[in-house]
């Protein structure tokens, strides 16, 4: 059996390139030269206006404006842009303190807490902060407001909003960025839509952007744990892809299963994990019990989310979320500070799932988990919890890819390409490495045992219709 090692991946398209020895994304993350950013005709992914295909890899930065510097902002992004990260989520008014606490440069966002008065100054910087993400072909998926601002039903607040008020803010910014190609607005920010005010302000305040913006820039909503837009928000007209925060447990089984919940709700729209569980965050919020996550932790939401149907995913660190320095306060026990925490494993090893869905024609991905043969014992697809195994193709048949959570043995149904013969890989979501396995026929079912079994040791099975004559997974046409 002939095995083909890929020591180095080389992706080159028209959106950059990334050298695996170095690991260093090559020029702009995105090209912003394709135009705005639409809703695909099959209503599953995003695409640029000239139908460019766009992986949303998100990183949370909630705090960037609040907390952050321009020379630390211009470290914290371009570690980002050579990582191949696409969207900084970030929020205008930032959740901790974000009102009454000055940014870094000595200036609140609003006079007098009023969202008719925006203080100029502020507003400068987070202008300066979206120009430096647009030289480096970032999106910065911009949050208004945090949803304390709306519903205080946890956090400091104040609660300043209302659906006349929350129009006009929205109409401000709409007009302030309509100019600016790297935006994608974000509404919510973490709370709960409980009454119909509430639901009102949302709205209104969409509207406002849409009003402001002549419509360039499309809009979701980022909700609470456990939740997703598409369960108060999916008919809204405003609304023009779903958010899931599926949270900071590890199990499939718990939560993320609901990325395919929505992915099936009718009519179809785009879905995005926008919270999954952190690296190094307090498992289900209790270090003492449960321990901090881990890179492998984060890695298992990624392909979950993916080959459920999302259009991307994103990433967080609960350093970096909150901008975490030894001489601010903690939230939750973080592990380290943010300028350490960007460079964690598990932040580098998103780019790997990039390169992998880059690699294979990329509009045309379902989610099929009828590719692996059940459990003998459980008539089931296998695992649980944190074993799910879970699986997606194109509609054509001319690619399949599984992912398996833990190694061990497990067996897939090989009629499920097209072509008379298949090419398998075993790519390495650790190190983003392809190796080739050999060819099969497309018939029956075929047994593949990971190259090396174990806990956290989480393989991907690519299989090619031999005919199309695929690149390495990962790698360049």
């Amino acid at each position: 059996m002939k095995k083909l090692f890929i020591s180095v991946l080389i992706f080159l398209t028209s959106v950059g390139a990334l050298k695996c020895q170095d690991k260093k994304w090559l020029g702009p993350s995105v090209d912003l030269k394709h135009g705005s950013l639409k809703v695909s005709g099959n209503k599953h992914f995003l695409v640029f206006e000239d139908g460019t295909p766009f992986f949303y890899l998100g990183d949370t930065g909630w705090e960037l404006f609040h907390r952050l510097n321009k020379e630390e902002t211009e470290r914290y992004l371009e570690n980002r842009r050579a990582k191949g990260f696409t969207v900084i989520q970030a929020v205008a008014l930032a959740e901790l303190d974000g009102l009454n606490t000055p940014n870094a440069e000595g200036n609140k966002p609003l006079i007098n807490n009023n969202p008719l008065t925006p203080n100029e100054k502020y507003f400068e910087h987070v202008d300066w902060v979206i120009k430096k993400a647009e030289e480096k072909g970032i999106f910065i998926g911009l949050l208004p407001a945090w949803g304390d601002k709306w519903n205080r039903k946890w956090g400091v607040g104040p609660q300043v909003f209302h659906p006349e008020n929350a129009r006009e803010y929205g109409k401000f910014l709409g007009q302030r960025y309509k100019n600016y190609p790297n935006i994608i607005w974000i509404m919510g920010g973490d709370r709960p839509i409980e009454l119909e005010i509430h639901r009102q302000t949302i709205a209104a305040m969409a509207e406002g952007l849409r009003e402001g913006d002549g419509g360039i820039h499309v809009i979701s909503f980022h909700p609470t744990g456990g939740s997703g837009s598409s369960q108060n928000l999916h008919n809204e007209p405003w609304l023009d892809f779903n958010m899931r925060q599926n949270g900071h447990s590890l199990s499939y089984t718990e939560r993320y299963y609901m990325t395919n919940e929505d992915y099936k709700v009718e009519p179809s729209k785009p879905v995005i994990d926008s919270e999954p569980v952190y690296e190094d965050h307090p498992v289900n919020f209790n270090a003492d019990a449960n321990g901090h996550s881990t890179a492998a932790d984060v890695r298992r939401p990624l392909y979950w989310d993916l080959f459920s149907g999302a259009f991307g995913h994103t990433y967080g660190h609960h350093s970096v979320w909150q901008m975490w320095t030894p001489s601010r306060e903690p939230i939750n026990r973080p592990l380290m500070p943010w300028y350490e925490a960007i460079d964690q494993p598990g932040a580098g090893q998103m780019t790997y799932g990039r390169l992998l869905i880059e690699s294979r024609p990329f509009l045309t991905r379902i989610p099929d988990n009828s590719i692996i043969v059940p459990d003998k014992i459980t008539s089931a697809v296998p695992g649980n919890g944190l074993y799910r195994y879970v699986a997606t193709r194109d509609q054509e048949g001319t690619y399949a890819m599984i992912y398996v959570p833990v190694g061990r043995e497990f067996t897939v149904r090989m009629d499920a390409i097209n072509g008379k013969e298949i090419v398998a890989w075993w790519f390495n979501p650790r190190n983003g490495e392809a190796t080739g396995i050999g060819k099969y026929p497309n018939t029956g079912t075929q047994t593949f045992n990971t190259p090396t079994p174990g806990e956290n040791l989480d393989w991907i099975l690519v299989l090619d219709d031999a005919s199309r004559k695929y690149p390495a997974p990962g790698s360049s046409k």
